[in-house]
């Protein structure tokens, strides 16, 4: 059964089943060589192909080997399957180290490609690129800018090569799979940290800072005409607005132009809210930290999400690729001054709220958007309405567009964070993110109040979601009397990334810790109770505590269900006793709020 559905598989053509295609040339094309020197994999395969982990490899040892004196290759990590993953550093003079990169006067673009490992685009396109450097075409590159460049963050996907795991895209012939070794998305982990390779990704940009950090994908949604969209968190939803309205006044319209000089149409990163019937509407998504785009919107680092568009041909897209690296590295090279202002403006301002949780909003805006036609047909097989992509242009002038603008949780910014003993992973993580984390004995200020919060309801996750069971729940705030904190872990929100340390241990966060499940032996009781001991140590109680009595009456009364119920009543009273476990539902992490 399995050998006949391969060879039926491999009888079918590999796009015959995707929309039409309009014709494409652009003078991109004249950016590729057929022969010569450093003549990359995918040149060679006319544009239809990628080169495997230990090409890939080769092909960076022939870059460092052909210009030492501005290229080096460093280990950044290693996947828990062992592969190195391979950061080169393209520098004018020989600055290769963090410390020489930032002193020498000029912006650092951080480019990443593979973290999807099927989405490999970037990777080809900046190997044309550097190769024109090494070569002594592209010179004025590195006069403008430092470059680090990752060619696969997802070195175990990358493996998983095969002609088959994408059925919506266009190439490579033989592309990488999603999610990594372990079938975790590298994608999804920029705030619980479970990956190596995040980890590796992050320490990079904390040793050496760099002025933008590019992710480059290719997105999987509907057909449309532009071939390179691309985007960040908008203005009005940034926690650093003033860098994306650098981002979107200044950076952005000189990508644009380079792009449609080059045959390319650049597009906004938006996605259909309904796949079957794309005039109902597009999704302008805000994204959250557990994204390389919306970490570095709270960690103040300008970030830029590349997709692609998955239904253009790859030699397209890489094409594409390589033409928005030039845009970029110009409008770096001329903006980066005002991008600094904005990133140390947004590292000085803490807001005394916090926006955690958004909505899509009820009334959409509009968009002017290059569609391609398409039709609505009954299908026997699904057994619904389906949508035909028909290959024609066809142009929106006012298409609804949703923004993420409904404010779900707005939370209150604390002070500081105050982290038992007990969790020094929590610690070790904070400092992969760049966040400041001191003793509390190094603290010369005695702490005023704190808070805890108190788990009131709460709802795990049916299913597992990036080897995590998360957890939704509703708190209550109370102020306690502060313990004894020698030895606990203070993270004080008045630091350079308070806003992002404030979505990890806040637990109303969607992707705090807390969220993640790493507290989640605070839902197990592990102390238990007879009844024929509670049952005469809660008369006694009764007796002895008026308002206790008053309110079980009460609630007795009210509640005929809880009335109806011998375990519940039980369990109120045990709550009321001092025996109860008073760690049980209690968030571990305290918070200080100053003149609170």
């Amino acid at each position: 059964m399995i050998a006949s559905m391969i060879m039926l598989t491999a009888s079918l053509s590999l796009d015959a089943h995707l929309p039409p295609l309009e014709p494409w040339q652009g003078q991109s094309e004249q950016l590729m060589q057929m022969k010569g020197p450093l003549t990359t994999d995918f040149e060679l395969s006319e544009g239809m192909n990628s080169p495997d982990y230990q090409q890939t490899m080769a092909f960076v040892e022939r870059l460092v080997a052909a210009n030492p004196t501005q290229f080096k290759a460093i280990d950044i990590g290693y996947s828990k399957s062992g592969r190195a993953i391979k950061m080169l550093i393209a520098s004018e003079q020989s600055h290769f180290t963090a410390s020489m990169l930032k002193n020498n006067q000029k912006p650092t673009l951080l480019i990443q490609a593979g973290i999807h490992a099927g989405e490999i685009d970037g990777k080809d396109a900046a190997f044309m690129m550097l190769r024109d450097i090494a070569l002594g075409k592209r010179r004025d590159l590195l006069s403008q800018v430092n470059i680090l460049f990752v060619p696969i963050l997802n070195v175990d996907g990358h493996e998983r090569r095969s002609k088959y795991n994408r059925i919506n895209q266009r190439g490579p012939l033989e592309m990488g799979f999603r999610t990594n070794a372990n079938n975790l998305n590298l994608n999804r982990d920029y705030t619980k940290l479970d990956t190596p390779e995040v980890q590796a990704i992050l320490k990079v940009i904390d040793e050496y800072q760099p002025a933008l950090y590019l992710d480059v994908h290719v997105t999987d949604g509907a057909d449309y005409q532009y071939d390179i969209t691309y985007g960040f968190n908008p203005e009005f939803a940034s926690e650093s607005p003033a860098i994306a309205r650098v981002l979107e006044s200044q950076i952005k319209p000189v990508i644009d132009k380079a792009l449609e000089k080059q045959g390319h149409i650049p597009g906004p990163l938006v996605f259909a809210m309904d796949k079957r019937d794309f005039k109902k509407g597009i999704a302008g998504w805000v994204a959250t930290p557990r994204f390389s785009n919306g970490w570095g919107d709270l960690a103040g680092v300008p970030t830029i999400l590349v997709e692609n568009h998955s239904l253009k041909p790859y030699k397209q897209r890489v094409l594409g690729t390589y033409v928005l690296y030039n845009g970029l590295i110009s409008a770096l090279s001329k903006y980066h001054t005002q991008l600094n202002e904005a990133v140390a403006a947004e590292q000085n301002n803490m807001p005394q709220q916090l926006v955690v949780k958004r909505a899509y909003a009820k009334q959409p805006d509009t968009i002017s958007f290059k569609g391609i036609k398409y039709k609505h047909f009954q299908s026997a097989i699904s057994g619904q309405t389906e949508a035909k992509y028909l290959g024609e242009k066809i142009q929106y002038d006012a298409l609804p567009i949703y923004w993420q603008k409904e404010v779900v949780t707005k939370i209150d910014v604390p002070d500081a964070f105050y982290i038992p003993p007990a969790y020094p992973e929590i610690v070790e993580k904070l400092k992969l993110h760049g966040i400041k984390v001191a003793r509390v004995e190094e603290m010369p200020e005695p702490v005023d109040s704190l808070v805890s919060a108190n788990v009131t309801s709460y709802e795990f996750a049916k299913a597992p979601f990036e080897g995590r069971f998360m957890v939704s729940a509703s708190f209550s705030f109370d102020k306690v009397e502060a313990p004894k904190l020698a030895g606990w872990y203070q993270v004080s929100t008045d630091q350079i990334r308070g806003k992002l340390a404030t979505h990890l241990l806040h637990p109303q966060a969607p992707d705090s810790f807390f969220s993640w499940g790493e507290f989640n032996t605070i839902f197990q009781r592990t102390e238990y109770v007879e009844n024929y001991a509670l049952e005469p140590f809660a008369r006694s109680m009764l007796k002895e505590n008026p308002a206790i009595a008053l309110e079980f009456d009460r609630k007795i009364r009210e509640d005929k269900a809880f009335a109806d119920d011998p375990n519940a009543r039980m369990e109120w009273l045990y709550a009321k006793t001092p025996f109860y476990d008073k760690a049980y539902l209690k968030y571990p992490i305290l918070m200080s709020f100053k003149g609170k």
